[in-house]
């Protein structure tokens, strides 16, 4: 990967491809959850696909105190702004689709579309469920350390992650032990504090596809109270359900997300 240092602020990063520009934003835990997809043809033929580490992921600098979603947001910015790109496409996946948010209430003109994977609001009657569980996790960190942590919270997201995860993404389990203390410490209390909510959805103007796993319903009531909700919001939101999947769903079932993608793209395209 190549490396970009902005405001003293070191970030790994993959640009390939050309076309329109899409940028991918990966959440908490597997740094490198969108290789799979960024591996399909229909995305890769046709697109200029940049994907890159968080602030404390992978190769990226560490993070150092509390990382907001507003700051997140704002390494993204420019990030971008180094690679010259204007406007892209906007791709997030759970924590990353909150980045995405952000980044859209931050810098409108930037992005093109949203395509947010199970973005992770606290919103209806889930919200506190969620929240608890939250600060739950970082307690599980403090007390049983990162390797235990990681293990419940991809079993609480995708419970059949020790087969898959090893199988579809050699080392990622690995990285994420690593980069544990990034969302433990810098990242958890912040997001189970984060308000996002119908006011802030009517401020984003920007066509948005908005996914679930299909079968993600089964594990937490929040993530289709999320899905809900945005389409209820969001000004112009399509919806999308994708088969055979759980949260990490770009892991999971990556052609037929990659070909939603590129079916929303074209018909927003520049």
């Amino acid at each position: 990967m190549a490396r970009a240092v902005i405001d003293g602020i070191a970030l790994e990063y993959r640009d390939s491809g050309a076309g329109e520009p899409v940028v991918f934003i990966h959440g908490a835990f597997i740094a490198d959850a969108f290789r799979p997809l960024l591996a399909e043809r229909v995305l890769a033929d046709g697109y200029r696909l940049i994907s890159y580490h968080r602030r404390g992921y992978g190769g990226s600098s560490r993070a150092t105190g509390a990382v907001s979603f507003d700051a997140s947001a704002n390494d993204c910015r420019l990030l971008l702004s180094r690679l010259g790109v204007q406007q892209a496409h906007v791709v997030g996946h759970s924590h990353g689709a909150n980045v995405a948010l952000q980044l859209a209430l931050q810098a409108p003109g930037l992005v093109r579309t949203l395509s947010l994977l199970e973005a992770g609001l606290l919103v209806g009657e889930s919200a506190e469920s969620y929240r608890q569980a939250l600060l739950q996790s970082v307690c599980r960190y403090e007390a049983v350390g990162a390797r235990v942590a990681i293990d419940e919270s991809l079993q609480a997201r995708w419970p059949s992650y020790r087969e898959g995860l090893p199988r579809l993404l050699p080392g990622a389990f690995e990285q994420a032990v690593a980069d544990a203390p990034t969302f433990f410490e810098a990242e958890a209390r912040g997001s189970a504090e984060w308000s996002f909510g119908a006011e802030e959805a009517r401020r984003i103007r920007q066509p948005t596809l908005v996914v679930l796993g299909e079968q993600s319903a089964e594990l937490h009531p929040r993530f289709t109270e999320t899905y809900r909700f945005l389409l209820e919001w969001l000004p112009d939101a399509d919806g999308f359900v994708l088969p055979d999947a759980t949260h990490f769903l770009q892991i999971e079932n990556p052609r037929a997300l990659a070909q939603a993608l590129s079916k929303f793209w074209a018909r927003h395209s520049a």
